[in-house]
């Protein structure tokens, strides 16, 4: 890309695309709208295609078979970018969902891919988060990874689905493994709502605005005081449990060949057994205690919301100004 010509866009932003439900797309159509909509800004949405792509829904061995990978950050192959890594950017969007407490295995794949590293480095990042509501050990990963890349985090938005916990438990793998994103039996629709999803809009004006003044070269963040990321501290203990897990597993079932192999599927199973036992006995145990010894805790607890927070934060003070 060459220097902007009068009249031409002053501004570049990278949108990064990838999403199985069409969830994510949807959210990030809504972030990109008012960006590709001014004439002063140029969007590049860069789609991410797996060479051997995952599916929708998953068969449920497949949708297992993609843990080992994801809790080490292999990354598959992808087909040929559109880019070629020499191309200047303002702004980068990082939209992603978190497969097994990590950033989605193609997302994974663009932060170590050459072109996406060299198109990362030196640049301001805003990553943004569709998922059922554990993510702080993804957020993590993504931080090291960005890290790793040469990226600067500014903000981060995070969106979960707003069922119970226990309830996403179920509704959340059935819309995976079948497709079904209704609720039953009592239980919410998976997933995001109409209304989270239209409200993310606010976001894209508040990028539009902050890059008509040149705030992206500061250190951010851009959408402070827009409520982009509420922290529950009460489930980190059950996601480092759950890292803890995918991450020995993974190691153990990765000795048996890679994605796709045979020798898999009894490791596998075994392991969704124990998996199942430990969402049923722990997250439960784990929120109980927490409950009784919530008044010890809070100092602590609170620690934990207000370094997951950062860099963005849950303050809503500007909501009223991108909000109709």
């Amino acid at each position: 890309m060459n220097p902007a010509s009068p009249g031409a866009p002053t501004k570049r932003v990278l949108l990064i695309h990838y999403s199985q439900t069409g969830q994510l797309s949807a959210v990030a159509e809504q972030i990109a709208a008012p960006l590709r909509a001014d004439p002063a800004i140029e969007l590049h949405v860069e789609t991410l295609v797996p060479l051997t792509p995952y599916p929708y829904p998953w068969p449920f061995f497949k949708f297992l078979d993609a843990f080992p990978e994801s809790a080490h950050l292999v990354p598959p192959p992808l087909a040929p970018l559109g880019l070629t890594g020499d191309e200047h950017f303002d702004l980068v969007i990082l939209p992603y969902q978190v497969w097994f407490l990590a950033p989605s295995l193609p997302v994974t794949a663009f932060l170590k891919h050459p072109v996406g590293r060299k198109l990362l480095a030196g640049k301001p990042v805003v990553t943004v988060i569709a998922c059922r509501n554990m993510w702080l050990s993804a957020q993590e990963k993504m931080k090291a990874m960005l890290a790793d890349a040469g990226a600067r985090l500014i903000d981060n938005v995070t969106l979960i689905d707003p069922g119970p916990t226990l309830a996403t438990f179920i509704t959340t793998p059935v819309w995976l493994l079948s497709g079904r994103k209704a609720g039953f039996w009592g239980m919410p629709d998976a997933g995001l709502d109409d209304t989270q999803i239209r409200r993310t809009r606010r976001f894209g004006l508040a990028l539009r605005d902050a890059l008509h003044a040149s705030e992206e070269r500061g250190p951010g963040p851009l959408l402070h005081g827009l409520g982009a990321s509420e922290v529950d501290p009460k489930l980190y203990f059950s996601e480092r449990t759950g890292t803890r897990s995918f991450f020995v597993w993974g190691k153990l079932i990765r000795l048996a060949g890679g994605p796709g192999r045979a020798a898999r599927v009894p490791l596998l199973a075994v392991y969704v057994a124990f998996l199942v036992t430990l969402i049923v006995s722990l997250v439960p145990a784990s929120l109980a205690i927490q409950a009784v010894l919530r008044p010890f805790m809070r100092p602590w607890l609170t620690k934990i919301r207000d370094r997951f927070e950062l860099p963005s934060g849950s303050a809503t003070h500007r909501l009223p100004q991108y909000e109709d």
